[in-house]
């Protein structure tokens, strides 16, 4: 089930997993709101630029992320990088941000509903 959640105005799309019984938050979109992006294209730079120094580093996280198939701006169904709440709060941690821990505030009640 693809839904949008809301977070100070900007859109975070989230898919709900029945047999994990877990969210899967879009990573593109959690980037974007925490580096402040005018454009999903500058979150998208963000994310390929974060995700190459974190490969490099042998950062594992990497392999915690997925991809699952979510609305994209052009209204098409499109692979997108995901992350569940644990990889989505080790993603917050790389990026310097002053929205962070409003941000996981916000993502630990979100993360209750179902």
């Amino acid at each position: 089930m693809n839904e949008i959640k809301l977070y100070e105005n900007k859109e975070i799309r989230a898919v709900w997993d029945d047999e994990k019984e877990e969210w899967y938050f879009s990573i593109v979109d959690v980037v974007g709101v925490l580096t402040e992006q005018e454009t999903p294209r500058g979150a998208s730079t963000y994310w390929a630029v974060l995700k190459k120094r974190l490969k490099e580093e042998g950062n594992e996280l990497l392999t915690i992320c997925k991809q699952l198939k979510m609305k994209a701006t052009d209204g098409k169904m499109r692979e997108t990088d995901v992350a569940d709440m644990q990889g989505i709060f080790r993603i917050i941690q790389s990026i310097p941000s002053p929205k962070a821990e409003p941000f996981k505030m916000w993502l630990a009640e979100v993360g209750k509903e179902r």
